[in-house]
């Protein structure tokens, strides 16, 4: 029997309802006759209760090919081995801590995840708390078809509506063998920057640890249950068991929560754990659980339930708690396996077509370290191939609106696009699993600051703990600081090869999700103008693949963020010949590595080359830090500023065979003394210009405004003995000018020039 408080719901949770088997009707009807026999309440004996949950299904219907890293048992397996448990103790209710649908494979996605549901309807899901992919058309579908589509109920205690009352119903109580136990829902409470903030107007997300306390006192004052579950869309970061119980945000639900509180089934993380707890306010140990994701365990905890006990706390023992692994270890399930089957048919005909063909996979970027169950875990916080193609569809989508550059956020890649032998060719299907969220593309207003702004949101903000890096479209390039602090990482921003104008509006498309502020991007959302082009992502991809038609697409290699930092300090009056210049360079390669890399970054001044060293590419976890490289070089003769400067120049990072190039500004003095070289004939040595054509005596295109027109001496060369050579491209060049300053001055300028350098170097910190 299902009891719950009153719901502020306008729409009833559930469309249908199930009825409980015929073996729980014989055990109760045995229990009640055994009370009669005995003359005792049944109630007066302790019941062991089986409950068995999962989390983030996300709608996997099939289960994994065989293989070495399979573990996604399907949806007949996981009701195969929730009928076991049932079979072996009728006493055994079954759970979701949320996301049972969202972010599915493509064989549910195409039919709005409606297979999925009656999945679980068939399975016999007990109760669910919404997780935040329950959001992804907005609340008015979950509400609506959501709900009527689920045969169970969906509860939550920490949403709220605009006036403080629970939006839905906070729990419910379901009674087996005599016993009543109460299934407590709550959600994330980063919940703003999960979904879009449009399908969640009006609805605030409250302190998980207080909402829920505040409905366990009230269940225990009312004396309304005999036990009390949490279901909580939320996990821990890992599965330590430091992640789980320590001084961070998930222990401090963990151990804060009631200790009437007998078990916490957690989820959003996708981690594996099983532990027991120890609440803060006293009490028996809780279990506290997470089963990964995907249908790949089966948490189960066993408790025995003494509703005779005076003390709330002191009714229920926790027997056991494990997680189950479910891939070919039970019997498939044949009501589920023929929903499995049909939408499978379904989904084969839709997605078969091809719509386009690429040479090489477009790939996510990975952690070195797979997760609990074997599977490689994405890194969302690496740049990667398929972050930046995406963005460049997106891009040309909406180039006929205006648009300049795009930006893609990496939750929003939900798998892979794998170069498929012989002809690379790209199904519907495979292009749908990439972005399965019918977003549309927005086009944004933003100031050259807003999108720096953007770009440093990329690491952990009050929003959120973790970093996101967001694809770029082809001709955004950035340079940034990771060991600098938060709103000073970001150092150089080009479009084009022109430097970003802080005052300067451009438009920037974005998929609905982030133009709202989602996944904390809250620069996004900045009141300026808003073009829905009312195209959805994945149209775009099919337009995009369309317009190449038998030409395919190739990945781009090259990295389009290049850490860097520890740059020596530029002494007074800039660096001159013989001065060290150091920097620490990072995110000069891709995961996904070219073919041809060299494995090597050059530095490189008009031309010349100033030092090359060797990558470390090793992958780092959850980071962008990958290729690694630290570049030293002396300054040489020749390069230095006219004797009018300090100047600002260029120093230009390259890693062949990737693409990958960056400009580091470095400051420059005037020259001690001239340096007078034989020009070169410009008819046997053409000269080095910066990539895209420096214009003589211009400036290179990404320096900084403060270098000047003129600043810059271009088409500087090396001579077949490596000494440093001028073309003569700069009309009299250096030498011819140092001279014409001898005649004029009487050779004062050599002079001037020793004796500012002189004083520059007495009141310089060291380098």
């Amino acid at each position: 029997m299902r009891t719950s408080p009153p719901s502020s719901e306008s729409v009833p949770t559930g469309g249908r309802r199930r009825v409980r088997g015929a073996a729980l009707a014989s055990v109760a009807a045995g229990t009640l006759l055994l009370g009669l026999v005995a003359a005792a309440p049944a109630q007066a004996v302790p019941i062991t209760i089986d409950l068995v949950g999962i989390n983030d299904f996300h709608g996997r219907l099939e289960a994994d090919p065989p293989g070495s890293r399979a573990s996604i048992a399907g949806a007949a397996v996981l009701a195969g081995a929730v009928k076991s448990v049932e079979a072996e103790n009728a006493n055994t209710l079954f759970v979701s801590a949320g996301d049972n649908i969202g972010a599915s494979t493509f064989t549910s996605f195409i039919q709005d995840d409606e297979p999925t549901l009656d999945a679980l309807n068939a399975m016999g899901l007990d109760v669910s708390t919404p997780g935040n992919h329950e959001f992804d058309k907005g609340q008015a579908d979950f509400t609506g078809r959501v709900q009527a589509n689920s045969e169970f109920p969906y509860v939550n205690a920490n949403i709220l509506k605009s006036d403080g009352t629970p939006a839905y119903r906070p729990y419910v109580v379901e009674e087996v063998g005599g016993v009543r136990v109460a299934f407590i829902g709550a959600l994330t409470e980063t919940m703003p920057t999960l979904v879009s903030p449009a399908g969640i107007e009006g609805l605030t997300f409250a302190p998980v640890v207080d909402s829920v306390n505040a409905v366990a006192d009230d269940i225990v004052a009312t004396d309304a249950a005999d036990a009390i579950v949490l279901l909580l869309h939320e996990g821990a970061e890992t599965g330590s068991v430091d992640s789980v119980t320590g001084d961070n945000a998930f222990g401090e639900i963990a151990r804060g929560v009631s200790g009437d509180v007998s078990a916490i089934f957690s989820g959003h993380t996708h981690q594996g754990y099983d532990y027991l707890v120890s609440p803060s306010d006293g009490g028996p140990q809780r279990a506290v659980v997470q089963t990964g994701s995907y249908g790949t365990n089966l948490a189960r905890v066993t408790m025995t339930v003494d509703p005779a006990a005076t003390v709330f706390r002191d009714r229920v023992t926790i027997a056991s708690h494990r997680l189950v692994p479910l891939y070919n270890a039970f019997t498939p399930d044949p009501t589920v396996q023929a929903i499995v089957a049909e939408a499978v048919d379904v989904a084969a005909d839709r997605g078969a077509e091809v719509i386009g063909s690429i040479s090489d996979s477009f790939n996510r970027a990975y952690n070195a370290n797979p997760d609990a169950n074997g599977l490689p875990v994405s890194n969302r916080a690496g740049e990667s191939t398929l972050g930046n193609f995406v963005a460049d569809i997106q891009l040309a989508s909406t180039t006929a609106n205006g648009a300049q550059l795009a930006l893609m956020n990496p939750g929003g890649l939900r798998d892979d696009l794998p170069f498929v032998a012989p002809d690379g060719d790209v199904t519907y299907k495979a292009a749908a699993a990439v972005q399965p969220f019918a977003n549309t593309l927005v086009v944004v207003d933003m100031t050259g600051a807003e999108i720096r702004q953007v770009l440093e949101q990329q690491w952990p903000t009050a929003a959120r703990n973790s970093t996101l890096k967001l694809g770029t479209s082809a001709g955004l390039t950035y340079t940034y600081d990771p060991a600098a602090s938060a709103g000073s990482r970001i150092a150089t921003v080009s479009l084009g090869g022109a430097a970003l104008d802080d005052a300067t509006v451009y438009k920037v498309t974005v998929n609905s999700f982030l133009a709202s502020g989602g996944d904390g991007f809250a620069a996004f959302a900045n009141g300026r103008a808003h073009a829905d082009s009312g195209k959805v992502d994945l149209q775009s991809q099919l337009e995009y693949f369309d317009t190449q038609a038998d030409d395919p697409s190739d990945p781009d290699f090259a990295s389009r963020s290049v850490g860097v930092s520890g740059l020596t300090a530029s002494p007074v009056g800039g660096f001159v010949a013989g001065d060290t210049v150091s920097m620490t360079l990072s995110s000069l390669v891709l995961q996904q590595a070219a073919a041809d890399a060299s494995g090597t970054v050059t530095a490189t001044l008009d031309g010349v080359e100033l030092v090359s060293a060797p990558i470390d590419e090793t992958i780092i976890d959850n980071s962008d830090e990958q290729g690694r490289a630290t570049v030293s070089f002396v300054v040489p003769e020749g390069i230095t500023a006219p004797v009018a400067g300090p100047v600002t120049r260029s120093v230009l990072l390259t890693v062949d065979g990737t693409g990958t190039t960056a400009s580091v500004p470095v400051v420059f003095a005037a020259a001690a003394a001239p340096v007078v070289v034989t020009p070169t004939d410009p008819g046997t040595t053409p000269p080095v210009t910066a990539p895209g054509g420096t214009v003589p005596g211009g400036t290179v295109p990404g320096t900084t405004p403060a270098s000047g027109s003129g600043s810059t001496p271009v088409g500087t060369v090396r001579n077949a003995d490596g000494s440093l050579a001028f073309t003569g491209q700069d009309g009299l060049g250096l030498a011819a000018l140092a001279a014409l300053a001898l005649m004029l001055a009487g050779g004062s300028a050599l002079v001037v020039a020793r004796r500012r350098r002189l004083r520059a170097t007495a009141t310089s910190p060291e380098a």
